[in-house]
């Protein structure tokens, strides 16, 4: 009887071993994914410690890219702040011995989603954090009387292409219907027909 209890003990055990890792690096990659992501017209505060000639308040070009003293070029658009960190340190330890660098989002400017049709206020809308489909309908003043509710679409852009992705009011804003309100990205648009 104990001898099945330890064998089960060390089965459950030695299993958790095993998808630990997998498990780790789904946690990471989730962690990374909800992180901020940095993106044209931004402001950074980009400080390098002990050095205030490259320390300075930088914007995101709309290309992506930021300039600094020594630096031209660097990319910024689509890294989460610690990885442009990073980026940093690797690029300005060829003329800074073991620079130390901080990189902090001063302004949010890249987050912007467009709402058009059956709204009150239709237009593009900037964004200070992360806004749900319900949240920017609120934004845009809410939906006129002449609105189809339930073939609202938001238009994603991905890599080269859109993506539709249907939104149905209705369904939102009955009971259990939550988790169909889901979380914008910047550059989508709500079309409210």
């Amino acid at each position: 009887m104990m001898t099945r209890r330890l064998l089960a003990a060390t089965v459950v055990v030695l299993s958790l071993v095993a998808i630990g890792p997998a498990w780790a690096k789904e946690a990471e990659k989730a962690q990374e994914q909800s992180e901020y992501q940095i993106g044209p017209e931004d402001v950074l505060d980009i400080a390098v410690w002990n050095n205030t000639s490259i320390s300075r308040t930088v914007p995101v070009r709309p290309d992506g890219k930021i300039s600094l003293p020594l630096l031209t070029d660097v990319q910024a658009a689509g890294l989460t702040p610690a990885q442009l960190r990073e980026a940093l340190m690797k690029r300005l330890a060829e003329y800074v011995p073991s620079p130390e660098v901080s990189v902090i989002v001063r302004e949010v400017h890249s987050f912007k989603v467009s709402v058009i049709g059956e709204v009150k206020t239709p237009g593009r809308f900037e964004l200070k954090s992360q806004a749900t489909v319900l949240d920017i309908l609120a934004q845009a003043g809410g939906l006129s009387e002449f609105a189809s509710r339930s073939k609202i679409v938001v238009f994603r852009p991905e890599g080269g292409s859109v993506r539709r992705i249907p939104f149905n009011y209705n369904k939102v804003t009955s009971p259990g219907g939550e988790q169909e309100n889901f979380f914008l990205q910047p550059g989508d648009i709500v079309m409210v027909p």
